[in-house]
Protein backbone atom coordinates (compact mmCIF):
# COMPACT_ATOMS: atom_id res chain seq x y z
CA UNK A 1 0.00 0.00 0.00
CA UNK A 2 1.29 3.42 -1.31
CA UNK A 3 0.15 5.72 1.53
CA UNK A 4 -0.13 9.79 0.78
CA UNK A 5 -0.62 12.91 3.34
CA UNK A 6 -2.73 14.69 2.13
CA UNK A 7 -2.65 17.78 4.35
CA UNK A 8 0.59 18.66 6.23
CA UNK A 9 2.55 21.91 6.71
CA UNK A 10 6.06 23.15 6.01
CA UNK A 11 8.25 26.18 6.68
CA UNK A 12 11.67 27.50 7.68
CA UNK A 13 10.31 30.24 10.22
CA UNK A 14 7.37 31.68 11.61
CA UNK A 15 7.27 35.21 11.65
CA UNK A 16 3.56 37.35 10.75
CA UNK A 17 0.56 38.97 12.33
CA UNK A 18 -3.24 37.45 12.60
CA UNK A 19 -5.86 40.26 14.04
CA UNK A 20 -3.30 41.99 15.64
CA UNK A 21 -1.60 39.40 17.14
CA UNK A 22 2.13 38.22 16.14
CA UNK A 23 3.03 34.39 15.33
CA UNK A 24 7.01 33.68 15.98
CA UNK A 25 9.31 31.10 15.75
CA UNK A 26 11.19 30.97 19.11
CA UNK A 27 13.15 28.36 20.49
CA UNK A 28 12.83 24.37 21.38
CA UNK A 29 10.07 23.86 18.91
CA UNK A 30 8.31 26.77 20.54
CA UNK A 31 6.30 29.90 19.44
CA UNK A 32 4.70 33.02 20.41
CA UNK A 33 0.91 32.46 19.23
CA UNK A 34 -1.65 34.42 19.87
CA UNK A 35 -0.21 35.88 23.02
CA UNK A 36 1.13 33.16 24.51
CA UNK A 37 4.28 30.85 23.97
CA UNK A 38 2.58 27.20 22.26
CA UNK A 39 4.86 24.07 21.38
CA UNK A 40 4.19 24.63 17.81
CA UNK A 41 6.94 21.36 17.31
CA UNK A 42 8.33 18.75 18.90
CA UNK A 43 10.95 19.91 20.94
CA UNK A 44 13.58 18.16 19.62
CA UNK A 45 13.42 20.91 16.43
CA UNK A 46 15.03 23.12 18.37
CA UNK A 47 15.80 25.52 15.80
CA UNK A 48 12.36 26.03 14.40
CA UNK A 49 12.59 25.01 11.25
CA UNK A 50 9.71 22.50 9.95
CA UNK A 51 11.93 21.84 6.92
CA UNK A 52 10.86 19.20 3.84
CA UNK A 53 14.19 17.31 5.17
CA UNK A 54 12.82 16.99 8.16
CA UNK A 55 9.23 15.69 6.96
CA UNK A 56 10.93 13.68 4.29
CA UNK A 57 12.43 12.12 7.13
CA UNK A 58 9.53 11.61 9.13
CA UNK A 59 7.98 9.84 5.64
CA UNK A 60 10.78 7.51 4.91
CA UNK A 61 10.55 6.23 8.73
CA UNK A 62 6.74 6.16 8.78
CA UNK A 63 6.34 4.67 5.10
CA UNK A 64 4.64 7.50 3.21
CA UNK A 65 5.45 7.75 0.05
CA UNK A 66 4.31 11.40 -0.94
CA UNK A 67 2.23 14.30 0.73
CA UNK A 68 0.45 17.38 0.20
CA UNK A 69 1.44 20.35 1.70
CA UNK A 70 -1.36 23.31 2.32
CA UNK A 71 -0.70 26.70 3.85
CA UNK A 72 -2.19 28.98 6.73
CA UNK A 73 -1.97 32.18 7.73
CA UNK A 74 -0.64 31.08 10.82
CA UNK A 75 2.36 30.60 9.53
CA UNK A 76 2.69 33.12 6.93
CA UNK A 77 2.84 32.79 3.27
CA UNK A 78 5.53 30.06 2.27
CA UNK A 79 5.38 30.53 -1.44
CA UNK A 80 8.41 31.06 -2.04
CA UNK A 81 9.82 28.05 -0.32
CA UNK A 82 7.09 25.93 -1.40
CA UNK A 83 8.14 26.78 -4.94
CA UNK A 84 11.21 25.85 -4.17
CA UNK A 85 10.60 22.36 -2.41
CA UNK A 86 8.32 21.20 -5.09
CA UNK A 87 10.84 22.32 -7.60
CA UNK A 88 13.50 20.04 -5.84
CA UNK A 89 11.26 16.91 -4.71
CA UNK A 90 8.72 16.76 -7.66
CA UNK A 91 7.50 13.29 -6.94
CA UNK A 92 7.23 13.63 -3.06
CA UNK A 93 5.33 16.78 -2.72
CA UNK A 94 1.71 18.10 -4.31
CA UNK A 95 2.30 22.23 -2.67
CA UNK A 96 -0.37 24.70 -2.60
CA UNK A 97 0.53 28.68 -2.91
CA UNK A 98 -1.70 31.08 -1.19
CA UNK A 99 -2.13 34.32 -2.18
CA UNK A 100 -3.10 37.10 1.03
CA UNK A 101 -6.29 37.49 0.85
CA UNK A 102 -6.69 40.28 2.91
CA UNK A 103 -4.31 42.76 0.14
CA UNK A 104 -7.01 44.35 -1.92
CA UNK A 105 -4.51 42.90 -5.25
CA UNK A 106 -4.90 39.39 -4.51
CA UNK A 107 -6.01 38.41 -7.97
CA UNK A 108 -2.44 39.97 -9.10
CA UNK A 109 -0.96 37.71 -6.88
CA UNK A 110 -3.07 34.30 -7.79
CA UNK A 111 -2.43 35.25 -11.67
CA UNK A 112 1.55 35.83 -10.49
CA UNK A 113 1.88 32.31 -8.43
CA UNK A 114 -0.20 30.33 -11.55
CA UNK A 115 2.40 31.82 -13.31
CA UNK A 116 5.29 30.17 -11.53
CA UNK A 117 3.21 26.65 -11.30
CA UNK A 118 1.35 26.34 -8.37
CA UNK A 119 -1.23 23.72 -9.34
CA UNK A 120 -3.76 24.86 -6.05
CA UNK A 121 -4.23 27.13 -3.65
CA UNK A 122 -5.12 26.86 -0.16
CA UNK A 123 -7.74 28.90 1.53
CA UNK A 124 -8.19 28.90 5.25
CA UNK A 125 -11.87 29.99 5.08
CA UNK A 126 -12.10 29.53 8.96
CA UNK A 127 -10.02 32.45 9.65
CA UNK A 128 -9.94 34.87 7.01
CA UNK A 129 -14.10 34.65 5.86
CA UNK A 130 -15.10 33.57 9.39
CA UNK A 131 -18.74 35.79 9.95
CA UNK A 132 -16.70 38.00 12.28
CA UNK A 133 -14.40 39.32 10.26
CA UNK A 134 -16.96 40.36 7.63
CA UNK A 135 -15.58 39.55 4.50
CA UNK A 136 -17.11 37.02 2.02
CA UNK A 137 -16.10 33.66 0.63
CA UNK A 138 -18.18 34.37 -2.58
CA UNK A 139 -17.46 37.85 -2.90
CA UNK A 140 -17.52 39.02 -6.84
CA UNK A 141 -13.73 39.33 -5.84
CA UNK A 142 -13.21 35.67 -4.68
CA UNK A 143 -15.53 34.31 -7.35
CA UNK A 144 -13.29 35.35 -10.32
CA UNK A 145 -10.53 33.36 -8.22
CA UNK A 146 -12.64 30.55 -8.48
CA UNK A 147 -13.64 30.64 -11.96
CA UNK A 148 -9.57 31.30 -12.66
CA UNK A 149 -9.01 28.23 -10.81
CA UNK A 150 -11.21 26.27 -12.60
CA UNK A 151 -9.99 27.27 -16.48
CA UNK A 152 -6.62 26.38 -15.28
CA UNK A 153 -7.64 22.92 -13.70
CA UNK A 154 -5.83 23.54 -10.20
CA UNK A 155 -7.10 22.10 -7.26
CA UNK A 156 -8.93 24.37 -4.24
CA UNK A 157 -7.66 23.28 -0.84
CA UNK A 158 -9.99 24.94 2.28
CA UNK A 159 -10.73 24.76 5.92
CA UNK A 160 -13.49 26.00 6.55
CA UNK A 161 -15.54 27.51 9.95
CA UNK A 162 -17.32 25.48 12.11
CA UNK A 163 -20.50 24.23 11.64
CA UNK A 164 -22.50 25.45 8.29
CA UNK A 165 -21.83 29.16 8.54
CA UNK A 166 -19.87 28.58 5.27
CA UNK A 167 -22.48 26.05 3.27
CA UNK A 168 -24.35 28.53 1.53
CA UNK A 169 -21.21 30.07 -0.33
CA UNK A 170 -19.69 26.83 -0.79
CA UNK A 171 -22.99 25.70 -2.88
CA UNK A 172 -22.53 28.65 -5.08
CA UNK A 173 -18.70 27.85 -5.45
CA UNK A 174 -19.67 24.28 -6.68
CA UNK A 175 -22.49 25.49 -8.76
CA UNK A 176 -20.73 28.29 -10.17
CA UNK A 177 -17.19 26.32 -10.87
CA UNK A 178 -18.36 22.54 -11.44
CA UNK A 179 -14.73 21.11 -12.70
CA UNK A 180 -12.95 22.84 -9.84
CA UNK A 181 -11.72 20.10 -7.59
CA UNK A 182 -11.91 20.98 -4.08
CA UNK A 183 -10.29 19.62 -0.75
CA UNK A 184 -12.21 20.33 2.02
CA UNK A 185 -9.81 19.99 5.28
CA UNK A 186 -10.06 19.12 8.78
CA UNK A 187 -12.67 16.26 8.42
CA UNK A 188 -15.67 18.93 8.44
CA UNK A 189 -14.82 20.44 11.28
CA UNK A 190 -15.95 16.61 12.81
CA UNK A 191 -15.89 17.65 16.70
CA UNK A 192 -18.06 20.25 16.46
CA UNK A 193 -22.40 20.60 15.89
CA UNK A 194 -23.60 20.37 12.25
CA UNK A 195 -20.19 18.74 10.88
CA UNK A 196 -21.98 17.07 8.56
CA UNK A 197 -23.19 19.49 6.24
CA UNK A 198 -19.70 20.16 5.10
CA UNK A 199 -19.11 16.51 4.63
CA UNK A 200 -22.61 16.44 2.66
CA UNK A 201 -21.07 18.79 -0.07
CA UNK A 202 -18.98 15.57 -1.12
CA UNK A 203 -22.07 14.57 -2.58
CA UNK A 204 -21.53 17.10 -5.72
CA UNK A 205 -18.45 16.27 -8.31
CA UNK A 206 -14.98 17.00 -7.31
CA UNK A 207 -15.22 17.60 -4.00
CA UNK A 208 -13.29 15.57 -1.24
CA UNK A 209 -13.05 15.25 2.46
CA UNK A 210 -9.48 15.01 4.16
CA UNK A 211 -8.82 14.10 7.21
CA UNK A 212 -6.10 16.73 8.33
CA UNK A 213 -6.02 17.50 11.65
CA UNK A 214 -8.00 14.59 12.94
CA UNK A 215 -6.09 13.41 15.53
CA UNK A 216 -6.08 17.16 17.13
CA UNK A 217 -9.68 17.41 16.65
CA UNK A 218 -9.88 14.11 19.12
CA UNK A 219 -6.69 14.32 21.09
CA UNK A 220 -8.93 14.83 24.69
CA UNK A 221 -9.84 10.89 23.96
CA UNK A 222 -5.84 10.51 22.43
CA UNK A 223 -4.87 6.92 20.07
CA UNK A 224 -6.10 5.07 19.19
CA UNK A 225 -9.17 7.39 18.48
CA UNK A 226 -11.78 5.51 18.88
CA UNK A 227 -14.39 7.78 17.96
CA UNK A 228 -12.58 9.26 15.46
CA UNK A 229 -13.27 5.50 13.70
CA UNK A 230 -16.89 6.32 14.46
CA UNK A 231 -16.99 9.60 12.49
CA UNK A 232 -14.59 8.00 9.27
CA UNK A 233 -17.27 5.32 8.78
CA UNK A 234 -20.14 8.15 9.63
CA UNK A 235 -18.61 9.99 6.48
CA UNK A 236 -18.42 6.49 4.37
CA UNK A 237 -21.95 5.96 5.09
CA UNK A 238 -22.77 10.41 3.92
CA UNK A 239 -20.34 10.32 0.88
CA UNK A 240 -18.98 6.60 0.19
CA UNK A 241 -15.40 5.71 0.76
CA UNK A 242 -13.89 7.50 -2.30
CA UNK A 243 -14.37 10.83 -1.04
CA UNK A 244 -11.90 10.73 1.93
CA UNK A 245 -8.35 11.22 2.42
CA UNK A 246 -6.08 10.52 4.97
CA UNK A 247 -4.33 14.10 6.60
CA UNK A 248 -1.78 14.22 9.13
CA UNK A 249 -1.37 18.23 9.77
CA UNK A 250 2.09 17.61 10.62
CA UNK A 251 3.93 18.93 12.12
CA UNK A 252 1.84 20.07 14.56
CA UNK A 253 0.02 16.73 15.71
CA UNK A 254 3.38 15.29 16.27
CA UNK A 255 4.08 17.41 19.64
CA UNK A 256 1.17 14.99 20.68
CA UNK A 257 1.61 11.36 18.99
CA UNK A 258 4.82 10.35 16.43
CA UNK A 259 3.95 10.58 12.90
CA UNK A 260 3.48 7.01 11.86
CA UNK A 261 0.54 6.92 14.83
CA UNK A 262 -1.08 9.79 13.30
CA UNK A 263 -2.52 7.04 10.41
CA UNK A 264 -1.98 3.62 11.88
CA UNK A 265 -4.63 3.71 14.32
CA UNK A 266 -6.51 3.48 11.10
CA UNK A 267 -4.40 0.20 9.73
CA UNK A 268 -4.89 -1.35 12.74
CA UNK A 269 -9.01 -0.64 12.80
CA UNK A 270 -11.45 -3.65 12.61
CA UNK A 271 -13.93 -1.41 11.60
CA UNK A 272 -12.29 -0.74 8.22
CA UNK A 273 -11.86 -2.90 5.60
CA UNK A 274 -8.50 -3.52 3.93
CA UNK A 275 -9.96 -1.90 0.62
CA UNK A 276 -11.34 1.27 2.70
CA UNK A 277 -8.32 1.59 4.62
CA UNK A 278 -5.97 1.45 1.18
CA UNK A 279 -8.32 4.13 -0.68
CA UNK A 280 -8.18 6.42 2.72
CA UNK A 281 -4.60 6.17 3.09
CA UNK A 282 -3.56 6.76 -0.47
CA UNK A 283 -5.44 5.53 -3.51
CA UNK A 284 -8.36 8.73 -3.18
CA UNK A 285 -5.18 10.95 -2.81
CA UNK A 286 -3.33 9.41 -6.08
CA UNK A 287 -6.10 9.77 -7.86
CA UNK A 288 -7.33 13.32 -6.64
CA UNK A 289 -3.66 15.04 -6.49
CA UNK A 290 -2.46 13.15 -9.84
CA UNK A 291 0.59 11.44 -8.11
CA UNK A 292 2.63 9.68 -11.03
CA UNK A 293 5.34 7.99 -8.97
CA UNK A 294 5.08 7.13 -5.70
CA UNK A 295 8.35 5.69 -4.02
CA UNK A 296 8.68 2.46 -2.60
CA UNK A 297 9.57 2.63 1.18
CA UNK A 298 10.77 -0.41 2.74
CA UNK A 299 10.09 -1.42 6.49
CA UNK A 300 13.55 -0.28 8.46
CA UNK A 301 13.33 -1.87 12.06
CA UNK A 302 13.21 0.32 15.31
CA UNK A 303 15.97 -0.55 17.75
CA UNK A 304 13.53 -1.49 20.39
CA UNK A 305 13.01 -4.65 18.30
Amino acid sequence: MKIIDAHAHLWLKQDTTVNGFPIKTLKNGRSLFFGEERQMLPPFMVDGRNSAEVFLSNMDYAQVSAAVITQEIIDGQQNNYLEEVKATYPDRFFVYGMPDFQNGNFMEESTSLIKKGFKGFAIPAHRVFAQKHGMNLNSPEMMELFHLMEQNNMILSICLAEGDQHIPPMKEIIQECPHLKIAIGHMGMVTFPQWEEQIKLARHRNIMIEMGGITWLFNKEFYPFPNAIKAVRKIIELVGVNNLTWGSDYPRTITAITYKMSYDFITKSKELSDNEKEQILGQNARQFFNFKHLVDLPYIKNMSE
